[in-house]
């Protein structure tokens, strides 16, 4: 048997999405500690977290400011080494695993401990959300997690809910946190890759990210994507071409850019554009702090 499992979790203003979620993940075999990284939002949120960590049995994390997901992530991670772990659930606070599932992901990574391993991601329809997904290095775009002989791809799993061990963490760094939100994923599961590491799909686990949990307003309707989102996406599809690819590719990202932006406000849906000017806004942002960041990082030569 592995040494002890921690489920490390970063929380910004959903702790009752947390308790519906992390309900039932435990089983008598694996005894996982769970650990809560609360990026503040209130101070009443933060009051009722750890209210419900003391119920529950959680270990909590209290940093003074939004540390973002990645950082916020490696710092739960840390606590958890503390505290015994050696493998680790990575889990967004919107996905949940039963304690089966989360036993075949365990039970997969015993045999192949060099290795990030993910579950089926479904939506609560039922419907695929992520089996594994392609990035495209032609236009920067993704794809399911399929053979595309005719394509230049990197293939990478969501930061969801997959498990990785303390060895891989180690020679990793863990998630850059030059990122904040979004792409540090697939950063992580490049990097891995490179580092000799496979990136496995177990087909017969499933978890479920109910995505809209956190993009909904108190009554449970759907709102648009947020200023952060939009511009984290945007602009850290050219930090990642510029830390991981080469001067071709980052060239042919840069004059992507505008076409890339549009992309991504397509993805909040028609909703956003009766107020038009946000999204637009947080877009143009996010293409100009990622086109500085790059000439940046990779001067063009």
């Amino acid at each position: 048997m592995q040494d002890r499992l921690a489920v490390v979790v970063v929380n910004y203003g959903s702790h009752d999405m947390l308790l519906a979620n992390l309900r039932g993940i435990g089983r008598p075999e694996l005894d996982p500690l769970v650990v809560v990284v609360d990026n503040p939002t209130t101070a009443d949120e933060r009051a009722r977290l750890c209210r419900l960590a003391e119920e529950t049995g959680w270990h909590t994390v209290l940093p003074q400011a939004n540390l973002g997901f990645g950082a916020g992530i490696n710092l739960g991670v840390a606590h958890a080494r503390a505290l015994g772990a050696r493998t680790f659930l990575i889990l967004n606070p919107d996905a949940r695993i039963a304690g089966s599932d989360l036993a075949a992901l365990w039970e997969r990574h015993a045999r192949t401990p060099w290795s990030l391993v993910a579950p089926v991601v479904r939506r609560p329809d039922g419907s695929v959300w992520s089996r594994g997904s392609h990035l495209r290095l032609d236009s920067g775009s993704h794809g399911p997690l399929r053979s595309e002989p005719d394509t230049r791809v990197l293939p990478w799993i969501s930061g969801a809910c997959f498990v990785v061990g303390e060895a891989l963490w180690d020679e990793l760094g863990g998630f850059d946190e030059d990122y904040f939100l979004y792409w540090e994923d697939v950063d992580l599961s490049v990097r891995a890759t490179r580092a000799g590491a496979e990136l496995i799909v177990v087909d017969d686990a499933e978890a479920v990210h109910d995505e809209g949990g956190t993009q909904s307003d108190r009554r449970g309707h759907a709102r648009g994507k947020s200023d952060l989102y939009y511009y984290y996406n945007i602009r850290n599809r050219l930090l990642f071409a510029a830390k991981l690819l080469d001067d071709a590719d980052l060239r042919r990202w840069r004059r992507r850019a505008v076409r890339a932006a549009h992309d991504v406000l397509l993805q909040g849906g028609r909703r956003q554009f009766g107020r038009p000017l946000r999204p637009l806004r947080a877009a143009v942002r996010g293409t100009v702090a990622g086109l500085v960041t790059a000439r940046r990082l990779r001067p063009q030569r």
